[in-house]
Order: C-alpha cells, then structure tokens, then sequence
C-alpha cells in the first residue's frame, strides 16, 4: 500500500472497537475496506471464541489471511503456467498455419 514519493493521508478506522489512525499512499478507501475487513474477521472469531484475548484473535485472523494468501498465489502461478502452456500452443499453430498457407502460395 506504500509507494515512494506518494502524499500520505491520515485514515481512522476501527477495528475490534480499537480506533487506528493509519497513513494511506493511495485511495484512502482501500485502507478503509480492508480495515473493514480485518474488523468483520476478528468479530467473527471473537463470536467462536468469546474468552480469547485480542492478541490470539489478531493471530487467528492473520493466519488466515496468510491461507488466503497462499491460495491466491498458488492459484495465480497455475494460471501463469496454463498461459506460458497456452501461449507455446497457439504460436505452434500459428507457425504451422503460416507453413500451410505458404505451401498454398507456391
């Protein structure tokens, strides 16, 4: 969320009914929906886990978002490998089109 050189902006959220004040590089709404995010997560283990304190329930939810995390990224290198499969694909039929349409030409 932090570029070099980028106007920083003050955002307050709230989360766990904590308030934050975090700085913002880009649209501060981003920070906002995912603080949202962060806030609708914990509230939710909080629900399972009424007696756990605010520490194991932050660790709860990282370690959650880290398993999204790692599901994300494993499901975008399949994708990148079905490209570079993909791609190898179409450029041998394209070289074997350009070859046909070259025979018919002589």
């Amino acid at each position: 969320m932090e570029s070099s050189g980028a106007e920083r902006q003050s955002v307050k959220v709230s989360i766990l009914g904590r308030p934050y004040t975090l700085l913002a590089t880009g649209d501060p709404r981003e920070v906002e929906q995912a603080a949202a995010a962060v806030d609708e997560l914990m509230h939710s283990i909080r629900e399972k886990a009424p007696t756990a304190d605010p520490t194991r329930i932050a660790v709860l939810a990282c370690m959650h978002f880290a398993d999204q995390l790692r599901i994300a990224q494993s499901e975008l290198d399949e994708l990148r490998q079905r490209k570079d499969t993909r791609s190898v694909e179409y450029a041998a039929m394209l070289d074997r089109l350009i070859a046909s349409v070259e025979e018919l030409a002589v």
